[in-house]
C-alpha cells in the first residue's frame, strides 16, 4: 500500500488506524460545539475509536474555542487544517477567544490525512494534476475545475486512486462517489452535521439546535449520485 506523495511545503500525517475499533470522518463543524456532542453521543464513541476531521473546526458558529478544545484535549481526535484556520493563522481573520496556544495548536496541524487508501483534506484535490504538485492552498480551497460554483466540481470528475473525505463547500446532502466523500452539509447553517462510518460504510448525521447564519438557496451544492443513506 503506498502512502501518498505530498509537496515538502505540504504538511501530511500517515495513519496506522489498526489499533482503533471504529473511525469516523466528520464535516465541517464551524464552532458547534453542542452539535458536534450531540453528534459523539449519537456514534457512541469510545476512546478506542478515531475521530477525524475535515478541517474547518472554527469560525462561523458560537463556540470556536469549546470545540478547540474538545479536539485538543481528545487523544482519539485528529483534524486537518482548513482554510479558516489557515485565515487566523495569516492574520486575514480572528477570534478573540483563542489563545496563542490554541493558534499554536492549529499550526501544527496538518493539511493532509491518509490510511489505508483513504486521503482526508479539507478542500480537495485537482484531479489535472500529482498530489505532489498541490500546495497548500489548492488542498484547502479546491472546488470547482471550472470557477467558485460552477460544474464541473472536482469530485465530479475525479478517479482516484485514493478515496477522499473533505468538506469546504456546504452541501445539501453529502457526496459519496467511489473516490470522494463530501462532508459539509452545512450544519452551521441549519442543515445538518454529518459523519462518515469509515468501517460500516454509511452515513450518520444530526440537526442543528439553531441556524446560526443564513444561505442563499443559490449557493447550497446539490450532491449528484449520492448513494450512501444518511441514518
Amino acid at each position: 500500500m503506498t502512502e501518498p506523495q505530498f509537496a515538502a511545503a505540504v504538511e501530511h500525517e500517515h495513519l496506522d488506524v489498526s489499533k482503533w475499533d471504529e473511525i469516523y470522518v466528520v464535516g465541517d463543524v464551524h464552532g458547534c460545539r453542542a452539535d458536534l456532542e450531540r453528534l459523539l453521543t449519537k456514534l457512541e464513541v469510545t476512546e478506542d475509536d478515531l475521530v477525524a476531521f475535515v478541517g474547518d473546526l472554527v469560525r462561523k458558529g458560537p463556540d470556536s474555542k469549546g470545540v478547540l478544545d474538545l479536539v485538543r484535549e481528545s487523544a482519539n481526535m485528529v483534524t486537518v487544517r482548513g482554510n479558516n484556520e489557515e485565515k487566523l493563522l495569516r492574520g486575514s481573520k480572528s477570534i478573540a477567544a483563542l489563545t496563542d496556544e490554541d493558534l499554536d495548536w492549529i499550526a501544527d496541524r496538518p493539511v493532509a490525512l491518509s490510511w489505508e487508501d483513504t486521503l482526508v483534506v479539507h478542500g480537495g484535490v485537482d484531479p489535472r494534476k500529482s498530489l505532489a504538485d498541490h500546495d497548500v492552498d489548492d488542498l484547502q480551497n479546491f472546488r470547482s475545475l471550472s470557477s467558485g460554483y460552477e460544474r464541473p466540481f472536482w469530485w465530479e470528475v475525479y478517479e482516484g486512486p485514493d478515496r477522499v473525505f473533505f468538506g469546504h463547500t456546504p452541501l445539501a446532502a453529502p457526496v459519496a462517489r467511489e473516490h470522494a466523500v463530501g462532508l459539509d452539509t452545512g450544519c452551521v447553517y441549519g442543515n445538518e452535521l454529518t459523519a462518515y462510518d469509515w468501517r460500516n460504510d454509511e452515513f450518520v448525521t444530526v440537526c442543528p439546535e439553531e441556524t446560526v447564519q443564513s444561505r442563499k438557496e443559490s449557493k447550497w451544492v446539490r450532491p449528484q449520485q449520492t448513494t450512501i443513506a444518511a441514518d
